[in-house]
């Protein structure tokens, strides 16, 4: 039987470690909202509750209305996405991981915040938890000389707020909306778009670009936005395969995660190993 992990949340980072720790022998299982705010949805395992199934870059995520039914689609090699923003289901899963990949910064799971106890090697991302008291391990996810670092003791780096710089450009390449209400985007993702130009409304107030690019991630239409909030994304570069494919930022935080699963998970490998070495 292949090992079970548990990732909490679906966005791209998170659908980075799931697939790393699928193509390395995991089932994986992964717990989202009921309405996901992912910004790059083609690259983020997320977009199952919305469409059903979604493929990145070869594995397949398809969305489970139980945890019967995600044993299901386990078994025929696909990844399963429930919904389970409480994480409710992490008794019945009984997994070996969990990776807290919601990256919310510790303010969104307050009322069940994910904690070392749900399985042998527990792993976050991201500020907002210490490692060696909240979770087993920390992976750095700021951009910078210790992206991907796996902390052992200790938390992540403070959010900045502040988007990685492409091409000169960091926070001009992201679309935030202009005021509250309703979500409505006029392009697609995968568009080239110019300076200035109009690629989404909000209860029909202008979202416009303030760089010319492609446009990499855009949210969801029809949801509720505030304010402010980020509601998409333009690289610069023009490279319009990095819209769906899985970001340089996002393999080295996966790989921040593999390295601290298979650190917290060692003695099951190294035993079963020399066990079948002796037979």
């Amino acid at each position: 039987m292949r090992p079970k992990a548990v990732v909490r949340g679906g966005g791209d980072l998170a659908t980075a470690a799931g697939r790393r720790l699928h193509v390395c022998g995991f089932d994986v299982i992964h717990l989202e909202a009921p309405r996901p705010t992912v910004i790059r949805r083609e690259v983020s395992f997320a977009s199952a509750v919305y469409r059903g199934t979604i493929t990145v870059e070869g594995l397949t995520a398809r969305l489970a209305g139980d945890t019967v039914e995600a044993g299901k689609i386990l078994a025929g090699g696909e990844v399963a996405v429930l919904v389970d923003p409480g994480a409710t289901s992490v008794p019945v899963l009984r997994p070996i991981v969990v990776v807290d990949a919601i990256m919310a910064k510790g303010r969104w799971q307050l009322e069940n915040p994910t904690r070392m106890g749900w399985a042998e090697c527990v792993v976050a991302l991201g500020p907002g938890f210490e490692a060696g008291v909240d979770v087993h391990y920390v992976v750095e996810t700021c951009r910078g000389h210790f992206l991907g670092k796996v902390y052992t003791e200790g938390e992540a780096l403070p959010f900045t707020g502040v988007p990685g710089s492409v091409l000169g450009v960091s926070l001009e390449r992201i679309l935030r909306a202009p005021n509250e209400g309703v979500f409505d985007p006029l392009k697609d993702i995968g568009d080239l778009v110019t300076e200035g130009e109009t690629v989404a409304r909000v209860s029909g107030e202008p979202v416009r670009s303030a760089v010319s690019g492609v446009l990499r991630g855009l949210l969801h239409g029809g949801l509720d936005v505030m304010k402010g909030q980020k509601v998409g994304d333009v690289d610069p570069r023009c490279v319009r395969e990095h819209c769906f494919t899985i970001s340089d930022k996002a393999n080295a935080v996966a790989g921040g995660v593999l390295e601290a699963v298979f650190r917290g998970c060692a003695h099951r490998w190294v035993r079963e190993g020399s066990a079948g070495d002796r037979g």
